[in-house]
């Protein structure tokens, strides 16, 4: 029995050697020693696995998660094919490198070129999907059209992969990175990770391959590691990629391949602050105020309310002064009717002190009589004798014209002065010139 035992002790600890050494082997799959034919080669440093379920969108262009890479750790991503022409030679180049990267296919591409999607798969790249027919506006989209761009684009590219629909990655990027809520909801109901990027070489531009190789090496020594975005399908990458590739060995980066956890593959063990970009060291003093902590009180009954004989008032009854609110207009502030504090009386006037004025005469408050007295008398002085009503209406028109205002009409009234409208008008004419001259 004890020989039994001490047998199968031996047989398991022999299995276990032998799966972490196939672990250890799997972790590093494409070096550049296991590059035959090409012992310069860049290769694949190693191999991740992801669970889409634990971290549903990554790439800091867009997401506070990206992939949990070290330092000088790349991740190349390839979108918009298969298109023959450049499409293959993008796998020559990554092939001569012993590099594997991603690949976000579009569904019409596969359906009009199977093959390319079928050479994604033999060269053991993972393959994610791009929608159906790329459209750059899934952000403005209503979420049915956009379940059928998204679930056309899986099932044309498992039509192409044919018996090896197990292949295709769950990894989805949006055409032309135009996110949205219904979208991102949508893709993680399904178990699909959304990729972003988190730096570009601006390939789809009409730029130089010259430009795009000096944009991705740029940016990526800005960014220390990360996922660059190229397209397959630009010459101009076809022609950059080569020599990408040579300046990411010589500064030292390396190469990660990206695939998707399985139940008899798990996910990577990663810590949470790995899957940010540039991860708070511990080293480094915090720039931030920290959180407050939260209090628990053991005691919150309510304190009593004072009552009145605690404050030491005087008069108790000061305070129901401010009872009636309603009655004095206010803003929400009520005021006493009368002040609490008693008010003082004003003096007694002292009568012995007190000094009487004069009563002023009769003559100063007397006034000339005006029209009544003008009138009056000129009535009575156009009854008596012409001459003088010829001397009162001569000077009557010397004030005039001194005034500028001559009317030539009053000689005719003037003339008919033994009539009684003659008179009348006479009167009237000596009552106008009374009130201007006063």
């Amino acid at each position: 029995m004890i020989g039994d035992a001490l047998a199968l002790v031996g047989r398991r600890t022999w299995a276990a050697l032998c799966f972490g050494l196939f672990s250890c082997i799997t972790a590093h799959p494409a070096s550049a020693a296991d590059c035959p034919g090409h012992p310069d080669a860049l290769g694949t440093s190693r191999t991740l696995v992801v669970d889409p379920l634990q971290h549903p969108r990554i790439g800091t262009m867009q997401y506070p998660e990206t992939l949990p890479l070290r330092d000088h750790e790349v991740v190349l991503t390839f979108d918009d094919g298969p298109l023959p022409r450049n499409s293959n030679q993008v796998l020559d180049i990554l092939a001569a490198q012993c590099v594997k990267a991603t690949f976000f296919t579009i569904g019409r591409m596969a359906q009009s070129y199977p093959d390319g999607v079928r050479k994604l798969a033999a060269a053991g790249h993972s393959i994610g999907t791009h929608s159906q027919t790329h459209p750059l506006t899934m952000n403005r989209m209503p979420i049915e059209r956009v379940r059928q761009e998204i679930d056309d684009g899986i099932a044309s590219v498992k039509a192409a992969l044919g018996d090896n629909e197990a292949a295709l990655s769950p990894f989805f990027r949006i055409p032309g990175l135009m996110r949205a809520e219904n979208v991102e909801d949508y893709l993680a109901s399904r178990g699909i990770q959304v990729w972003s990027a988190d730096f570009l070489a601006d390939d789809w531009r009409h730029i130089s391959s010259a430009r795009v190789y000096e944009l991705a090496i740029k940016r990526l020594e800005e960014k220390g590691k990360g996922i660059v975005l190229l397209h397959d399908i630009q010459a101009r990458t076809v022609a950059a990629l080569p020599r990408i590739l040579g300046e990411l060995k010589a500064r030292g980066y390396h190469i990660v391949h990206v695939v998707p956890a399985t139940p008899q593959n798990p996910a990577t063990p990663t810590e949470p602050q790995e899957w940010q970009l540039h991860p708070t060291s511990e080293n480094i003093a915090i720039s931030h105020w920290p959180k407050i902590p939260n209090f628990v009180f053991a005691d919150a009954g309510a304190l009593p309310v004072p009552a009145l004989s605690d404050l030491d008032w005087r008069d108790d009854a000061l305070m129901t002064l401010a009872e009636d609110r309603s009655r004095r207009p206010g803003r929400g502030i009520p005021l006493p009717r009368q002040a609490p504090w008693p008010r003082q009386s004003p003096p007694a006037p002292d009568t012995a002190a007190t000094t009487a004025l004069p009563v002023p005469a009769l003559n100063v408050f007397e006034i000339r009589e005006g029209l009544r007295a003008a009138t009056g008398g000129l009535s009575r002085r156009a009854e008596q004798s012409g001459p003088v009503e010829h001397e009162s209406i001569s000077a009557a028109g010397s004030a005039r014209a001194m005034r500028g205002k001559p009317h030539p009409g009053r000689a005719r009234q003037v003339a008919g002065r033994g009539t009684p409208h003659a008179r009348r008008g006479t009167l009237k004419h000596l009552v106008q010139v009374r009130k201007r001259s006063v």
